[in-house]
């Protein structure tokens, strides 16, 4: 009876494991994993390239190529405008390979995800502020690398979108005359984006808005600014009409 229930238990055993056996797929070559994935990216077949490179990295996570690996993928990502799809890539690169020598072109990368999203002043979200940090991250780590002045013009057009996304809500204010909330983000333009060619506006705003308001004295000195600052601007000239 013992060796009955033996060898049905054994027998059961063996047909597990073949079962099993059957559902293992076996890993590709390294070598013909690359050559099928660059054949999708140079047929523009993003989406497939992306989930080749994909898997190099994570059947072959010790190899040299791995990170190469990531960075095509999430560039295959990038240029199929999956844009969270590449954020999460090149996180994962940036956490496995911190030290790597494509970390600059990854921060680049990345802060062109969220450039590529930024929208209408009106209604913009938000990427315009998560590009801004990767792009500067990329300038202050890396000051010489290839990709760090298209980075600091990209921070120079962020900056005066983040500005001009401020100007906008303040004058809907002043349009409200809600002139507390306009005069702040007016002041705050001055404050904080003063590269940006929004305050000489600013600086013209908040004389209309202290003289709304009953305050000479507080307008004078802002139009007083204005003058000094930037003397040949058309915001200047239109204090003289």
């Amino acid at each position: 009876m013992k060796k009955i229930f033996f060898a049905t238990l054994v027998g059961g055993i063996l047909a597990g494991c073949a079962g099993d056996t059957q559902k293992i797929v076996p890993q590709e070559p390294l070598a013909d994993l690359y050559d099928a994935a660059y054949a999708e990216f140079e047929d523009k077949d993003y989406d497939d390239a992306a989930e080749k490179f994909l898997t190099i990295e994570t059947q072959y996570p010790a190899s040299p190529w791995a990170a190469d690996a990531l960075v095509m993928a999430a560039y295959s990502q990038y240029l199929d405008d999956d844009f969270a799809g590449a954020l999460l890539t090149t996180d994962r690169f940036m956490r496995f390979h911190p030290g790597h020598s494509d970390v600059p072109y990854v921060l680049y990368l990345r802060g062109m995800c969220y450039y590529r999203q930024v929208s209408d002043v009106r209604r913009e979200p938000g990427m315009s502020v998560y590009a801004l940090q990767q792009f500067q991250q990329l300038v202050d780590r890396f000051p010489r690398s290839p990709y760090a002045q298209n980075a600091k013009n990209k921070i120079n057009i962020l900056k005066n979108y983040i500005a001009g996304k401020v100007m906008y809500s303040a004058r809907n204010d002043m349009k409200k005359e809600n002139w507390g909330a306009a005069i702040t983000k007016f002041q705050s333009i001055i404050t904080d984006a003063p590269e940006t060619v929004m305050p000489a506006e600013a600086m013209y705003r908040l004389t209309e808005a202290y003289t709304a308001i009953g305050l000479p004295q507080q307008a004078d000195g802002y139009a007083e600014m204005l003058k000094l600052n930037f003397p040949e601007s058309d915001w200047a000239k239109k204090l003289d009409k």
